[in-house]
């Protein structure tokens, strides 16, 4: 097999988006909206879907990491915003988990409720908190496949140590989604055809 090497390049705006934001979110609402946002800014840049998701401290409100969705871009399709943001915290705390001993605990902000694959990947992060914005009907009924995840999935989450708010901000989460639509993006999922 010849030498393989994967990147998921983030978009150049995301970088001076980063830095404007680097002041301390204290609220639900407040993180939710910074998620949206970059979701709706990888829209209306033309370089992803509609997804957007970041890792903060929890206490502190200090931003670790974010990802947007790059699965048409980067041509893959674990790219999903929670996905990225996710590693990206991992990478710049050099670690596996996000759960070590003397870490301040660690939140998951998401545009949406997670699809099947970013729910097992909350799972194994080591956050402590998921925050989610637009419901997995909401996703669904623009068309996204969400996959197969427990009928009870927020509650195998609460059991496992990871509180969970959903419904933040839902209605500015969804206008995202119908941005993406309204702007031709592509609605991707496997089992498409």
């Amino acid at each position: 097999m010849p030498d393989c090497h994967f990147e998921a390049i983030l978009p150049s705006w995301l970088k001076e988006f980063f830095a404007e934001h680097s002041e301390a979110l204290l609220s639900d609402s407040e993180r939710m909206k910074f998620a949206i946002e970059l979701a709706r800014q990888n829209v209306i840049n033309g370089t992803g879907g509609p997804f957007g998701a970041a890792v903060f401290e929890r206490s502190s409100g200090n931003l670790v990491a974010v990802g947007v969705n790059l699965v048409v871009q980067s041509n893959c399709s674990h790219a999903h915003a929670e996905m990225l943001a996710l590693a990206i915290a991992e990478h710049r705390l050099s670690s596996y988990t996000l759960n070590q001993p003397g870490f301040p605990g660690y939140e998951l902000v998401s545009s949406s409720e997670p699809c099947a694959m970013c729910f097992g990947a909350i799972i194994w992060s080591g956050v402590t908190r998921l925050v989610c914005g637009a419901s997995t009907i909401d996703a669904k009924h623009a068309g996204f496949d969400e996959g197969a995840k427990p009928e009870k999935w927020i509650a195998e989450l609460e059991n496992r140590g990871i509180e969970v708010a959903t419904g933040i901000c839902r209605n500015k989460a969804c206008a995202v989604l119908q941005l993406y639509l309204d702007n031709g993006g592509v609605v991707y999922n496997g089992r498409a055809r």
